[in-house]
């Protein structure tokens, strides 16, 4: 039997970034754990960023994970939150790249087609769907955490199909 691929999901955030590792078999999906980071407030972003990353490479070096998700910065009401949240997703795509995990990247809407088969469906169907499809006894809190899971499901999903579309 070939072994499982294991996707990190994540949802970036300049204060919180929600992490979470999903495999699949069949139609079985299976967590390998899930939380979020967090970064000081007060501290300076340099310090800030510098503190995520070592986070995000603690992470994976325990998860061991083949491939990285992650959600793409796709619209931004708040255009003084945005350059923080890019920042941290650099940040994040960097220490993947160093420890050689190759990162895919998804829009909001394709998590949400994938996940509950609408791509606007609102927050709370998708931690719903979430739930659903992993077994849990609850929805996973921050909800950062819980569109992490959804951004790996999201690849378990659609990477056969890409991979079948560009062999």
């Amino acid at each position: 039997m070939a072994r499982q691929l294991k996707v990190l999901g994540i949802d970036c955030g300049s204060a919180l970034v929600g992490w979470g590792v999903v495999s699949q078999s069949g139609n079985k999906f299976e967590h390998y754990g899930y939380g979020a980071l967090r970064t000081s407030k007060g501290d300076d972003t340099e310090l800030r960023l510098k503190d995520l990353y070592e986070q995000m490479l603690e992470v994976v070096d325990r998860t061991a994970p083949d491939v990285m998700a992650v959600e793409s910065v796709f619209f931004f009401r708040n255009q003084t939150t945005i350059i923080p949240v890019a920042q941290a997703r650099g940040v994040i795509l960097l220490a993947g790249a160093v420890k050689g995990v190759p990162v895919t990247h998804y829009t909001p809407p394709q998590v949400k087609s994938a996940v509950t088969g609408y791509g606007k469906a609102d927050k709370t169907q998708v931690q719903r769907m979430v739930k659903q499809i992993l077994g849990l006894n609850e929805i996973p809190k921050p909800d950062d955490v819980a569109d992490a899971l959804a951004v790996a499901i999201c690849h378990l999903q659609t990477a056969p199909f890409l991979a079948k579309i560009q062999s």
